[in-house]
């Protein structure tokens, strides 16, 4: 790759951008590339492939267009080669897209599946009804400040007690309130919603569906939801 087309993409309009990013989204394969993606961790070409059920050589090049729109990122160690999604701010884009596509005139009943809807991941967080009892919890007890966008001192101390380790290197924001696709109410993102699910996989209290985004919380884990946030 040249320089020049190295930085090519920096010397695009904004509304350039957006008809960019928008193309690389608009196919039914990359999209399911994407959402397979939200799970936070990397794959390769051949387990994308093997997702979205097409041919190798396909997925390929539907991967360098996401690639060359910035939607993703190509990671090497060894001889293999791992695709992620390029930040924190593209898996909240994709979120907030699923929540458009499944708005409808009246809020009908979710039609998501039972276990994607109660517990799941949003990139590096926790979402679906589980993630959003905890956010309203936080909420109520005045963890959370009222925009959503940090830890108050009490919820700091909370989180400390509790073992939940927060990030204080972390360049992203310390909290954020994140829109939640099935449930239509918000979840922690930012930092509070990592260090979240961080924990919950550190102490076993959730495992993760293999190759999908679906999560099943422990018998450990439902004590320490009950324990830390009182869950009924």
């Amino acid at each position: 790759m040249t320089q020049a087309q190295a930085i090519q993409p920096n010397t695009l309009s904004v509304e350039q951008r957006i008809a960019e990013v928008a193309s690389a989204i608009s196919d039914d394969s990359r999209a399911t590339m994407l959402c397979a993606l939200m799970d936070g961790r990397a794959w390769t070409a051949t387990e994308l492939s093997s997702t979205t059920h097409i041919a190798a050589s396909t997925a390929s090049a539907h991967l360098a267009k996401l690639l060359k729109s910035g939607l993703v990122q190509c990671v090497t160690q060894g001889r293999h080669r791992y695709y992620r999604l390029a930040g924190h701010d593209i898996a909240a884009l994709l979120e907030s897209m699923m929540c458009i596509s499944t708005q409808q005139v009246q809020a009908p009943e979710s039609r998501a599946p039972a276990m994607l809807r109660h517990a799941r991941t949003c990139y590096d967080h926790l979402a679906g009804e589980v993630a959003v009892k905890i956010y309203q919890f936080m909420r109520q007890a005045e963890w959370i400040t009222p925009d959503g966008c940090a830890l108050t001192s009490k919820g700091t101390q909370a989180f400390l007690q509790a073992g939940i380790t927060l990030n204080t290197a972390s360049r992203r924001k310390p909290c954020a309130a994140c829109l939640d696709w099935s449930e239509r109410q918000f979840h922690a993102g930012g930092e509070t919603g990592a260090a979240l699910l961080r924990t919950f996989e550190q102490n076993n209290w959730l495992v993760r569906t293999p190759g999908y985004r679906e999560v099943t919380i422990t018998p450990a884990g439902e004590k320490a939801l009950r324990r830390i946030f009182y869950f009924s």
